[in-house]
């Protein structure tokens, strides 16, 4: 199994670690996963195409890299203003979404499970302060995703690429903004060295879905015991990230702050705009492809009628 992301990164990476460990323990060893950095076998953008043909047995990933493959994988990882932890595992696992997602990939012969959820994401590290929306022009910046597609729209010369990729065009200059995770992972990364203004909300990622993708015919070679040990231990860990994505973030931002980093909350007119772009990228994206407009209108109209439990059942 090759990874998107370092195992040094806490949660984004080190919960693939713990997924190969867990398998093992429930297999009593008759089956080991190998965790592979990112680049070891093959470049970050080629690991789809790889587990497709079989030259890589598996991958730790998030479906918005393949993007550009399949134009409607990123909303099974994040939607800008998308929904919580809540929704997104509910439309997930009892909504369509899993099924829908087979569905979409099955020409590509990956089997795909679930298996880390993160809380929401800082919006970005700016070198500058960012008041309107014409301070954004002419900005290069790595943002994932349909993020991308949105910044693109404000004038920003917008990348995806995997977080390594990320700090080494930090560090060559190639790009002078970014996005990368939540304080947890940014500390660690020491995004503070590159930027001094760190804005919230993170309205391009309110939830991102790692995911456990292998070979289809990989995946039907294991005996039912041995796919039932990575369906558990992959359900065990979207539980346990998403608690340790909640609990672990207030330290780092303290340090964060601390160290001279600036904390911003977008303001309205900042917000609306991102919002207005985002409005015209999913009209497009509708349009012009019909595997992204099904699952737009699935999550969507699933969310739809979340809401009614939610304003019955959550206190505001």
């Amino acid at each position: 199994m090759q990874s998107i992301y370092p195992s040094s990164l806490p949660l984004l990476g080190s919960s693939g670690v713990t997924l190969t460990e867990q398998v093992s323990k429930l297999t009593g060893g008759e089956l080991n996963i190998e965790f592979n950095e990112p680049g070891a076998i093959v470049g970050g953008n080629e690991m789809w195409d790889a587990i497709s043909t079989g030259a890589v047995d598996a991958g730790w990933y998030s479906p918005g890299f393949a993007q550009g493959i399949i134009p409607s994988a990123a909303i099974f990882t994040a939607v800008p203003f998308g929904p919580d932890v809540r929704e997104y595992t509910a439309w997930w696992y009892h909504g369509g979404g899993k099924e829908l997602w087979a569905e979409i990939t099955a020409p590509y012969n990956i089997h795909t499970e679930l298996c880390t959820i993160l809380v929401p994401e800082a919006s970005g590290w700016f070198a500058n302060e960012i008041n309107k929306p014409e301070d954004l022009q002419g900005v290069k910046m790595r943002i994932f995703g349909l993020g991308a597609n949105v910044m693109q729209k404000l004038g920003v010369e917008a990348q995806s690429m995997p977080v390594a990729d990320t700090l080494t065009g930090l560090r060559l200059g190639t790009i002078d903004a970014a996005e990368v995770s939540f304080p947890l992972i940014d500390k660690s990364v020491s995004m503070n060295d590159y930027a001094g203004n760190y804005y919230f909300p993170g309205w391009h990622q309110q939830t991102s879905l790692i995911t456990f993708i292998i070979n289809q015919d990989v995946w039907d070679g294991l005996d039912e015991q041995k796919q039932f040990a990575i369906q558990t231990a992959c359900a065990a860990n979207v539980a346990l990230t998403s608690a340790e994505g909640e609990a672990k973030q207030l330290e780092p931002l303290a340090q964060l702050e601390e160290a001279g980093v600036k904390v911003h909350q977008w303001n309205d007119d900042m917000m609306n705009a991102f919002r207005g772009a985002w409005e015209e990228v999913v009209a497009e994206q509708s349009e012009a492809d019909a595997d992204f407009k099904r699952a737009w209108e699935s999550l969507s109209q699933f969310r739809q009628d979340f809401s009614k439990w939610a304003d019955l059942a959550y206190i505001k």
